[in-house]
Formats: structure tokens, sequence, C-alpha cells
């Protein structure tokens, strides 16, 4: 996909198939665009023959919607990763992410994970249920190691909000680089920090990156965070590790995804568990609407667009 980072739209007036009304409503305000309503499943509109743009659900149509779209040049993706798409779109058309949008909620929702665990602010939740009035001692997040794999727009997110609480971040990628480790240096790494955030993008490379070797090298009591995709964690690794008590887990995302009820993860008390809504907050959404038309704005004006997929 690399090689058609570069091209751009060049077209006088974008049609842009649409999936919902919220986002009709913010591209109706763009100049030289023209929103078209449509949702995968649906039949498709009189319209969609003339799209250049197609703004997509969660995840990949078939191939009979890509024949139905002869003029299609660009699929502007929501979210921030690619990983369900690369190699599924048609030769010549753009990929394009909302890489950028949705770093700030995410972080946020680490931050609150990490403050309820530390607080116990779900064990004074249940005393309120049950009517007892109990005090206790809990932790803090002040002074707290906190080693971030995945040295992006998310985890720079990340750093900036966890410093003013007086947590120390280390920085992971892939690589090593000026203020960043490399992921060669994890098994160290690993046995210093109290908590460990995966903000990596689902790759070959990080696929099952979290094993039972992973998991053994964090040190006792320390909390593993997944803000990134359920794949990059081994799951039946972690349940054998968080079995034991010695860990504890939050996580936004899980392999399989939705999770079972009866999976093993779901009823252990040192794990939290949400349905994949770190970045799903107002603002998120707003800044994905902005960072779709910046992009389509780019593609009229004959431009680069501002977040292509690289491959």
């Amino acid at each position: 996909m690399g090689e058609y980072s570069s091209i751009t739209l060049g077209i006088m007036t974008l049609t842009v198939l649409v999936p919902d009304d919220e986002g009709m409503n913010v591209l109706a305000e763009v100049p030289r665009v023209l929103p078209v309503r449509y949702q995968w499943g649906e039949p498709v509109p009189p319209d969609a023959a003339k799209a250049q743009v197609l703004i997509p659900g969660k995840h990949p149509p078939g191939e009979q919607l890509w024949r139905t779209l002869p003029n299609l040049k660009l699929i502007q993706l929501l979210s921030a990763g690619a990983e369900d798409w690369v190699g599924k779109v048609p030769d010549g058309v753009l990929l394009s992410t909302c890489r950028g949008a949705h770093g700030g909620s995410t972080a946020e929702w680490v931050v609150a994970a990490l403050l309820s665990m530390y607080r116990k602010l779900d064990v004074f939740a249940a005393a309120q249920r049950e009517g007892r009035w109990e005090r206790q001692t809990a932790d803090t997040l002040q002074g707290k190691r906190v080693l971030v794999i995945g040295a992006g727009d998310l985890g720079r997110h990340l750093r900036r909000r966890l410093e003013p609480f007086d947590a120390r971040c280390t920085m992971v990628g892939m690589t090593a680089r000026e203020g960043v480790h490399g992921v060669r240096e994890l098994s160290v790494l690993l046995e210093l920090h109290d908590v460990v955030v995966l903000m990596v993008p689902l790759t070959s490379r990080t696929r099952g990156m979290v094993d039972a070797e992973f998991l053994a090298r964090m040190r006792d009591g320390a909390v593993l965070v997944n803000v990134s995709r359920g794949a990059v964690v081994d799951t039946d690794a972690l349940v054998a590790e968080l079995t034991t008590g010695r860990l504890r887990a939050a996580l936004d995302v899980t392999d399989p995804e939705p999770i079972p009820m009866d999976d093993p993860l779901v009823g252990l008390d040192n794990c939290l568990i949400v349905p994949h809504i770190a970045s799903a907050s107002r603002a998120t959404r707003g800044k994905m609407a902005a960072m779709a038309a910046a992009n389509l704005l780019a593609g009229v004006r004959g431009e680069p667009l501002p977040t292509p997929v690289e491959g």
C-alpha cells in the first residue's frame, strides 16, 4: 500500500458513502463533498456507482460491494488501526486511517483503569451496594513505574497524562531510538516495572507477543493493561498467570472479541474487562469526523493524504 501514499484524488467533488447520520451531518458541512448514506448490508443506493470514497463500518465488506463501486479511490477508516483491511481492498484504492484521533481518550481510559484498581474503587462500590461502611488503605499511582509498549501517538498521549500523577514512564518501540527502548530490551525491562501497557498495532511481529514467558518476567503484583488488540496477548497464558493471583490485568480488548461470558477471564476478580470502549468518547467521535474531513479536503485539493496506510 505504501506506493499509493503520495497519490492524490484530484477530484472537483467527492461522492462519499457514509455509514451513519452523524457522519452525514458532519460531511454535509465540508466543501465539495457529497455524502450519501450507506451501511454494508443495506441496499446499495443509486449514487453508489459515482462514489469515490467509502467510509465503512468496522469490518471489510465482501467482493460484491467492490463490484458496485467502479469509481472508488479511497477507503477512509474511522479507526486508528487498519490490520483488518490491509490486503482486502481493490488494487489502486487508497486506504487511510484516523490515526491520532483516538489517543487522548484511550490514554484517559488507561489512567482511569489504573486509578480504579490502585484506589480500590470497585471494592468500595461493592461495600456501598452491600450497605457496609468499611475503611481500608489503598495503593497509589504515585511513584509507579509504567512500561509503555508502543511509542507512537497513543503512547505519547499516555505519558503526558501519567507524569502529572508522579508515575515514571519508560517508552518501548519496535526499534530503539532517542528516549525509546527497543523490544529486544523487554526481557530486562519487564521485571523493573509495576505496570505494562500495550499500545501496539496488531502485526505479525506483535501477534502473541505477550506469552507465558513475557508474563512470567513481570514483577509480582504488576498490572497488565491492553488497549491494542486482543491477539497481542496469548489468552491461555494470561488466564494461567492471573489464576495464580500474582498479576492483575485491565483489558479493553480480548481474544476472542466479544469475549464469551463463560470465559475464565470474566470470572477473575483481578481482571477488569470492558467491551473495547477505551477510545469511545464524544471527543473521539468529533476528532474522527474532523480527521476524515481533513483527508477528504486534501483529496479534493489534489494534496497527499495526511494519514495513509503504509505497507
